[in-house]
């Protein structure tokens, strides 16, 4: 590509060039024809609209804060306006293109990068979407029951392994391995650079070995082979819509099957670490996205205070069944016993110092208007034969009567 020495003075457009050329060998193919269009259309805009800059030395501040305008009022690929998403790599990637080319201490270089951090739009950071369990289930069982044998095997082999559809479709045929008893299937080198095995489900392998049989079924040494070519997304694509309309649910994209796995992993208590390595992120950070999904200590938590606070209403908490967690059964039923910080073990027939300490302390009064209470707790201290507890309220009822005459 050339197109930023069409578009631009010889000078920008020379740098430009240069330094795609010197970045496509570290970045991805994919990487460069984003870095391309994106650099290219900045050197247009500053042909346009500013002819007096020659090269990238020339641009300033004002350069900036105009190109960001124009990025701006441009109309977008799905609306009226380009997305946020659209100038934060615009912005991005010219902010990038200056850094580098002062590192490298170019001498078309300006002095200093004319794009702040504060220039970049924050992105958004919307939880995955998913399946829950019923919509997933009437997914699968549409899935079980497709005829095509290739279509079948895609969709389990992405709704059990939460692999990217790049990954699918990249798979060797050579991909499944048996170490010691368990099956695996290496999925190839692919975004992140990074390789990794992921554990066959029982019922995969057999599906497997089924599609093996099938002649013509590894053609062009893919793993997964459609009408002789290689799989490709839009095929895959295709399937999904055909399962998602005889499921009768709305449509499925390849990815809502990856976070699927995750957020249904995590629902049931597999390890982050875990769920990182079977994914193939890099961080825990990309992990972490899921936890906030459902986060089970946070449900938890969240009920048990939300009995604390009912218990000052009098009120029974209404908790969703699948929230209790251990001792939830006890504390619903016992919530009169929860402390501040914490929750009373004891049980309800032995009698406790500390129960009515204030009642026992000399700087302690009360008058006739607690009457009615003070007999309730003497009641119950009867009812739970809590012998001292009893007495005690007997004792200050009694000092609530006027002496005998």
């Amino acid at each position: 590509m050339r197109a930023a020495r069409e578009e631009a003075s010889t000078a920008l457009g020379d740098t430009i060039d240069t330094y795609l050329d010197q970045v496509a060998v570290s970045l991805r193919p994919s990487s460069i024809v984003s870095a391309t269009g994106i650099l290219g259309r900045f050197a247009g805009f500053l042909s346009t609209a500013h002819p007096d800059v020659v090269g990238a030395a020339d641009i300033g501040r004002h350069h900036i804060e105009s190109y960001k305008l124009w990025l701006v009022a441009r109309p977008g690929a799905k609306g009226p306006a380009a997305s946020i998403n659209t100038i934060r790599a615009s912005l991005t990637t010219v902010r990038m293109f200056f850094e580098r080319i002062i590192e490298w201490d170019w001498d078309d270089a300006p002095a200093r990068v004319p794009i702040f951090p504060g220039d970049i739009p924050k992105r958004d950071e919307p939880l995955p979407r998913f399946l829950d369990d019923p919509t997933f289930a009437l997914f699968m069982r549409a899935a079980r029951a497709e005829q095509r044998p290739l279509t079948r095997l895609a969709v389990e082999l992405l709704a059990r392994t939460g692999m990217r559809v790049g990954e699918l479709c990249a798979l060797e045929a050579d991909a499944v391995v048996v170490i010691g008893e368990t099956h695996w299937l290496r999925i190839p080198v692919g975004k992140l650079h990074t390789d990794r095995y992921i554990p066959l489900h029982p019922q995969l392998v057999e599906m497997l070995a089924a599609w093996d049989a099938i002649p013509g079924s590894h053609a062009g040494g893919r793993l997964l082979a459609n009408n002789g070519l290689a799989l490709n997304r839009h095929a895959v694509a295709r399937m999904l819509n055909r399962i998602t309309k005889a499921a009768g649910i709305a449509h499925v994209h390849p990815h809502q099957l990856r976070h699927t796995v995750a957020t249904q992993a995590i629902n049931r208590g597999m390890s982050l670490e875990a769920i990182a390595a079977l994914l193939g992120h890099r961080s825990l950070d990309m992990t972490m996205t899921y936890a906030r999904i459902a986060d089970r200590t946070v449900a938890d938590e969240y009920f048990a205070v939300s009995a604390k606070v009912e218990a000052l209403y009098g009120a029974a908490p209404q908790l969703p069944a699948d929230a209790e967690g251990p001792n939830m059964a006890r504390l619903r039923k016992e919530h009169h016993r929860m402390l501040g910080n914490g929750t009373c073990t004891r049980p309800v027939e032995l009698d406790c110092a500390f129960e009515t300490i204030c009642e026992t302390c000399t700087y302690f009064a009360t008058t006739i208007e607690f009457r009615p209470t003070l007999r309730r707790q003497h009641r119950d201290a009867e009812r739970k034969n809590q012998i001292g507890r009893a007495q005690l309220y007997r004792n200050l009822l009694d000092g609530l009567d006027p002496p005998k005459p």
